[in-house]
């Protein structure tokens, strides 16, 4: 097993390499979008990503010391960015990279980290979403997305001078704070008894909290949804998420409060 992890982290670190010149083929999706269709995203706080935060870990030969916290940071620099090549493999928290998102690679910043970045060529700024590692060149900061660099005015130039604003909900964001609301869905069934047994093996495992929703499905069945939450801190959020995945269940779904 501990080999496929391995994998799985070793994957996402050789995808958010987009920008380097020793990778080929890699550019805009065939069909190029237009500013106006990237969907902007709501920061949010939200559990350390289970793979990428190792620190310190290495890549090509050279040690990355990840920080401990988001809060405060700032920093100028170049950005660059990547694309089709890499679109649909994990990235290095394990989540799939969709290239028409606004994410991005940094070296340094926890997993997840939202930040502002503002592209100081024209003023645009743009929310993103850090989940990835990158981009391995001493002179560049961060690597954005396909997307976030449509949105910022990226594409023609490759590269651009650029601020990362990492945007904080508290006083450590690895912390409880007064915002946090996570509520995860664990599955959904067809069967009220399936969804009860889920529900009491959680249960079992001392998971509080844990609820049964009736609903429907996208084509318009009965349902019933597993849930567990409101969690209003992020530590004991990711203690939870991990610990329904070692029951087997899967990685749960976050969903909005």
């Amino acid at each position: 097993m501990r080999w496929f992890l391995v994998i799985i982290v070793l994957a996402g670190l050789v995808a958010c390499a987009g920008s380097n010149k020793t990778i080929k083929h890699d550019g805009p999706p065939d069909k190029s979008i237009d500013a106006d269709k990237v969907v902007e995203i709501k920061p949010r706080p939200e559990p350390r990503a289970r793979y990428g935060n190792k620190s310190p870990y290495t890549v090509l030969g050279k040690s990355y010391t990840v920080l401990p916290t988001a809060e405060g940071y700032q920093q100028r620099g170049i950005a660059s960015w990547y694309g089709k090549k890499f679109h649909g493999r994990l990235t290095s928290s394990g989540e799939p990279y969709d290239m028409y998102l606004p994410t991005a690679a940094h070296k340094s910043l926890p997993l997840p980290t939202y930040a502002e970045v503002t592209n100081l060529e024209n003023g645009r700024k743009l929310i993103v979403k850090i989940n990835d590692r990158g981009p391995f060149h001493d002179d560049r900061i961060i690597d954005l997305s396909y997307g976030a660099a449509v949105k910022l005015g990226v594409i023609k130039t490759g590269t651009a001078q650029v601020e990362v604003r990492a945007i904080s909900f508290g006083k450590d964001d690895s912390h409880a704070t007064a915002k946090t609301r996570i509520i995860y869905q664990v599955g959904a069934f067809a069967e009220k008894d399936t969804a009860k047994a889920v529900a009491k093996r959680l249960k079992s495992a001392n998971i509080d909290k844990v609820e049964l929703e009736k609903g429907r499905s996208a084509a318009g069945k009965r349902i019933w949804r597993v849930r567990v939450g409101p969690i209003t801190n992020t530590r004991t959020a990711w203690r939870i998420e991990q610990d329904i995945i070692e029951m087997g269940l899967g990685r749960p779904h976050r969903v909005e409060p």
